[in-house]
C-alpha cells in the first residue's frame, strides 16, 4: 500500500524520511510526467505545506534561497545584477504556469543534463544546503549533481536551501539558450556567465556550460583566458580558449559535434551580454 504525507514543519518531514523511503513532491512538474499513465509506487512525501521552505533571504554573508522557492518568486525578487542571468534562465523553464509552480530545488535534485538552472546556479558558487535528523550539510552545487539523473543525496535527507556566498554575487550576468525553437524547448546546449569588470578590464570571471556533458560545467579554460583582458577582446580571447571540460553525446536533438561548436559560440554571446548588460531591471518581472 503506498503511504502519503503532507507535514507542516521540516522538523516533522525530516522525521518521516528516517523511517523510510519517500518520494518527494515539492512542485510536481517533473514528478507527474514521469509517471505517465502508471499509478505511483513510493510513497509520496508532499512538501508543499512547508512554507518556511519558500522565499529568499540576506544575511550579511549569502543570499539563501528556500528549496521550495518558484522561479517565478525568484524572476520577481530583486536581486543584484549577477543574478540576471539566472533569472534569464528562469524564464526558459518551461511555460509561465511551470515556473509559477516548479521549485528550484527540484531542477537540481532531478539532475537533468539540460536543467536550466544548474549552469547559472554554477557561476554563482551555488552551495546546496541538505538536512537530514541527524546533521546538516552543504555542497558545492558541482559535488552535488553527479551525472545524470544522480546526485549526492543520501538516505533520510532532503535539500532545504541553495546558498549564495556574497563576494559571488559581484558583477553583472547573462544566459544564453540554444534549442530546436524559441520556447518550451529541452535545449541543445546553454551557457551562463557572470563578469566582474572594472576600467574596461575583465577582473573575475565565471563560466558555465549545460547539455554538453553528463553535468553541467564550469569552463576554467575559458574562465582563465578571460581575466585581465579588456572587453573589447572578450571574443578573440573565447575563439582560442580550451574547452576541454566539455563531452558532448550524439542524440536526437544534436551531434556531439555540432554542440561542441555551438557551445563556443554561445559561450561567446553570454560573455559578451554581460559584459554590457541591459538596464536596470530589465529582466525583473
Amino acid at each position: 500500500m503506498i503511504r502519503y504525507a503532507k507535514p507542516t514543519s521540516i522538523e516533522a518531514a525530516l522525521a518521516l524520511l528516517g523511517e523510510g523511503s519517500w518520494r518527494i513532491l515539492a512542485g510536481g512538474t517533473d514528478f507527474y510526467p514521469a509517471l505517465g499513465n502508471r499509478p505511483p509506487r513510493e510513497d509520496i512525501l508532499d512538501i508543499n505545506g512547508l512554507g518556511e521552505l519558500r522565499g529568499i533571504a540576506e544575511t550579511p554573508d549569502q543570499v539563501i534561497i528556500g528549496a521550495r522557492t518558484t522561479w517565478t518568486d525568484l524572476i520577481c525578487h530583486d536581486l543584484p545584477a549577477a543574478f540576471d542571468g539566472l533569472k534569464l534562465a528562469a524564464r526558459e523553464v518551461g511555460s509561465v504556469q511551470i515556473q509559477n509552480m516548479a521549485s528550484i530545488a527540484g531542477n537540481l535534485c532531478n539532475a537533468s543534463p539540460a536543467a536550466d538552472g544548474v549552469p547559472p546556479l554554477l557561476t554563482l558558487d551555488a552551495a546546496v544546503e541538505i538536512r537530514s535528523t541527524a546533521s546538516s550539510r552543504f555542497l558545492p552545487l558541482d559535488r552535488f549533481i553527479l551525472g545524470n539523473r544522480r546526485t549526492a543525496l543520501q538516505p533520510g535527507e532532503m535539500v532545504t536551501a541553495i546558498r549564495i556566498p556574497k563576494p559571488s554575487t559581484a558583477g553583472t550576468s547573462a544566459f544564453f539558450k540554444l534549442g530546436a525553437r524559441r520556447y518550451l524547448v529541452i535545449s541543445i546546449a546553454m551557457a551562463a556567465a557572470r563578469l566582474v569588470i572594472a576600467d574596461g578590464i575583465v577582473k573575475q570571471a565565471a563560466i558555465a556550460v549545460g547539455s554538453c556533458s553528463a553535468v553541467a560545467k564550469r569552463l576554467t579554460g575559458v574562465e582563465t583566458a578571460l581575466r585581465g583582458i579588456a572587453v573589447a577582446d572578450i571574443a578573440t580571447a573565447i575563439a582560442t580558449a580550451e574547452l576541454s571540460e566539455l563531452a558532448p553525446i550524439d542524440d536526437v536533438r544534436a551531434s556531439a559535434g555540432y554542440r561542441r561548436e555551438a557551445a563556443r559560440e554561445i559561450v561567446t554571446r553570454a560573455v559578451l551580454a554581460a559584459a554590457d548588460p541591459p538596464s536596470a531591471n530589465a529582466v525583473a518581472a
